[in-house]
Order: structure tokens, then C-alpha cells, then sequence
């Protein structure tokens, strides 16, 4: 077995584990803050559980980029082994979710992704497909240095790939922030220091529209720039 192949599998059942033990920590809290079944509104968090959980976030994404850099060899491969990690944690997440909860109902129902800096939301489908992009990338940078190739990002190609990645990001938490912005800025923004439980302002909070727009054009853009890399570095 090649060692390539061998470090992909161990990384693969790494992520999946952690897909594992992160969904099992959202079972202990539906649980206790949703007992009928995970929907919007959110229920407020109290201020100790809401500190504990945005750390466990961060915690969770250094964990994937310690396994992406343990597992790399090189820069370009280190990159692209922690969105491998993460890619398939995100979906094992929900794999493991549908097998214990029967959740979601379906790929477009709506969840509460992330905390950090504020709640993103979207429809399940959506970091599905941002995961299958992570995925494709890995195996090109990884088809070509299994052939000798030197792979890298050129300034151009990191500039578009940050920018389609940041208006994804902003896909996501552009409901809750319009939702937000009419109450005012400061109302429904929990923070580390906030004294407040989290979600207390925004309790009536339901998803009404994912900037799928936005999202596509990020997502074309990260798409484009894994094109540009396979591209110029088959013709090299």
C-alpha cells in the first residue's frame, strides 16, 4: 500500500470518528434544549454552556488542522489535508445525525452550523456541497504529487480561493445578520463578554431565505480556482 493511500485512510477514519464524537455532543444538547426535536427558534443557551460550546468550536477546528499538518508533508499537502478532515467530519456529522435522530428531514432543512463570530444557518445541502469541494481539490493537488508533479497556489489562485471563501462564509450568516441589523447591532450578537444568555435576543429568529446567490458565487469561484490548478499544473 502506498503511504499516501495509507495516511488518506487513517485520516479518513480520524475524521469520521470526530464526525462521530461531535454529533454525539449535539445529541446530549437536543436533549436538553430541544426534547421534541431540533427547529427554529433557537432556545437560549445559558451563558456557561454558550462560553463552553464556542470553545469546543475552535477546539474542534484546531484538532482538524493539527491532523492536516501531522499528515502533511509539505505546505500545499498539510492545506489540503485539513479541508480533507474537516470535509469529511462535516459529513459524517449529518450521516451519524440521520442514524441517531432520523435528522434532518431532508437536505434542505434548516441548522445552525457554526457560532464563531456569529451563528451561521443554512440548509444542510449547503455544506455538503462546500465539503464535496474540499474533497475534489485534496485528491487534485494529490493526483499530481503522486505523479511528481510540484503543486502549488499561485498569489493569483490563493486571492480568488480566500475571497470565494469568505462569501461563502458570509452566505451563511447573512439571514441571521440581516435579522440582526433590524433590531440593531449590539441586540442579538452574543459574545464572550455578554453577561446574557445566548440566543436570548434572538429567540424569535427563524430562517426565512439562504443567499443561495452568494453562495454560488463563491462556490464558482472556489470551483474555478481548482480548475486553474489542475489546468496549469497538467500542462507544467
Amino acid at each position: 500500500m502506498k503511504p499516501i493511500i495509507k495516511t488518506i485512510l487513517w485520516l479518513t477514519l480520524f475524521s469520521i470518528s470526530m464526525g462521530f464524537l461531535e454529533t454525539s455532543v449535539v445529541v446530549y444538547l437536543r436533549e436538553l434544549y430541544y426534547p421534541e426535536g431540533f427547529k427554529f427558534p433557537l432556545v437560549a443557551v445559558p451563558r456557561d454552556i454558550a462560553t463552553t460550546e464556542f470553545f469546543r468550536e475552535i477546539a474542534t477546528i484546531i484538532m482538524l488542522i493539527g491532523a492536516g499538518v501531522m499528515a502533511g508533508k509539505n505546505l500545499i499537502q498539510r492545506f489540503v489535508f485539513f479541508l480533507y478532515s474537516f470535509a469529511i467530519w462535516d459529513i459524517f456529522y449529518y450521516v451519524f445525525l440521520k442514524v441517531l435522530l432520523n435528522w434532518p428531514e431532508s437536505l434542505f432543512t434548516w441548522d445552525i452550523l457554526f457560532l464563531v463570530p456569529v451563528p451561521w444557518v443554512g440548509p444542510v445541502i449547503a455544506p455538503c456541497i462546500v465539503s464535496l469541494s474540499m474533497i475534489i481539490l485534496t485528491f487534485v493537488v494529490l493526483y499530481f504529487q503522486d505523479k511528481g508533479k510540484y503543486v502549488y497556489f499561485t498569489f493569483m489562485e490563493w486571492m480568488f480561493f480566500i475571497f470565494g471563501s469568505i462569501t461563502c462564509m458570509v452566505s451563511f450568516m447573512w439571514d441571521y445578520i440581516i435579522y440582526v441589523s433590524s433590531y440593531g447591532v449590539d441586540r442579538g450578537v452574543w459574545t464572550l463578554s455578554s453577561n446574557k444568555n445566548m440566543f436570548d435576543e434572538v429567540k424569535n429568529y427563524i430562517p426565512q431565505h439562504f443567499n443561495w446567490s452568494l453562495f454560488w458565487i463563491g462556490q464558482g469561484i472556489i470551483c474555478l480556482v481548482i480548475w486553474m490548478i489542475y489546468k496549469r499544473v497538467k500542462k507544467a
